[in-house]
């Protein structure tokens, strides 16, 4: 099992629109079958830690390539183009979950 989160640097003051849209994007892929539920975190400046910075997660069994050929194509609409407008950089990380199946 693997976490897997996808962490995006966003334009100052456009947090919590972006939060919105990455949210509407997990919606997207969850309800297309393709991916656990996703939470969605934000730091637009009110609490401590880094601002301008969005951050999704989600579960999955395995780790596949995009590019795999049955691979479903999820029609974002303006969803992705509005959050290209406003995302500056974005990164992703792989974490492996820990399971009673794993323990030495």
């Amino acid at each position: 099992m693997y976490l897997i989160r996808r962490i995006y640097t966003i334009a100052p003051g456009m947090a919590r629109k972006a939060a919105s849209l990455i949210d509407r994007i997990g919606k997207a892929y969850e309800e297309a079958g393709t991916r656990s539920s996703s939470t969605v975190y934000f730091n637009s400046g009110s609490t401590p830690g880094e601002s301008n910075v969005v951050v999704m997660e989600w579960t999955d069994e395995t780790l596949r390539t995009p590019y795999r050929d049955d691979r479903v194509r999820i029609d974002l609409g303006d969803i992705a183009e509005d959050l290209s407008a406003i995302a500056m950089s974005s990164e992703i990380e792989f974490w492996e979950l820990m399971t009673d199946e794993k323990h030495l």
